[in-house]
């Protein structure tokens, strides 16, 4: 049965799906300038720069799921989420992956000053196993990816400005888990949220 809060697509037969943590917009917004100013530092780099829009704090990603069971994982969210109450988080610091000599990816880290969002993605990680959907193999590092290199040209010269330029550290609280369809287009992703879970106290 399908739930109410998800509409299939008669069009697809799968869908991109992952679970992530909204930010507010003034942070979207403070992130876009620390992405302007590496672009205009750098502008011979070639990258995918992350849209103000789409900059999500990803917990889970499955990547291509048949429709049918998105609802599993809606469910396994719903559960994740039961007994978490509100917290905060800490965006601040740069770096790059996998490392500077070879950047690939620019990001700005998030500390997790509680302890809870590890909570979150444990509980997360479980109910999702109950699902039936695998585990994540790498362990979890959470991140806010701004932008994938796309080239070697003038790559280590901005993965070099990121980790420089400075990224005033921000506290935020989570109040919500979002699950987000991602559809690939020439334009690039474009992100629509098939379910929100509030965490409540």
């Amino acid at each position: 049965m399908t739930s109410p809060k998800i509409k299939r697509d008669s069009n697809a037969e799968s869908w991109r799906v992952f679970c992530a943590l909204e930010l507010p917009q003034p942070t979207r917004v403070r992130l876009l300038s620390h992405i302007e100013k590496l672009h205009a530092l750098v502008p011979e780099a070639r990258a995918s720069w992350s849209r103000e829009t789409n900059i999500h704090l990803t917990l889970k990603f499955l990547g291509e799921t048949p429709q049918h069971l998105v609802e599993k994982f809606d469910s396994a969210i719903s559960r994740a989420v039961d007994g978490i109450a509100p917290f905060p988080i800490l965006i601040s610091g740069t770096g790059v992956f996998p490392r500077p000599r070879d950047p690939r990816v620019l990001w700005i880290g998030i500390s997790d000053t509680e302890g809870q969002l590890a909570k979150l993605h444990t509980q997360l990680e479980a109910e999702s196993e109950q699902e039936g959907f695998a585990r994540e193999a790498r362990p979890f590092n959470p991140h806010l990816t701004l932008a994938r290199l796309r080239a070697q040209q003038g790559a280590r010269e901005i993965a070099r400005a990121h980790e420089d330029l400075e990224f005033v550290p921000e506290e935020i609280s989570v109040n919500e888990v979002m699950l987000i369809r991602s559809e690939l287009g020439s334009a690039g992703s474009r992100y629509t949220t098939i379910s929100q879970h509030t965490l409540k106290r």
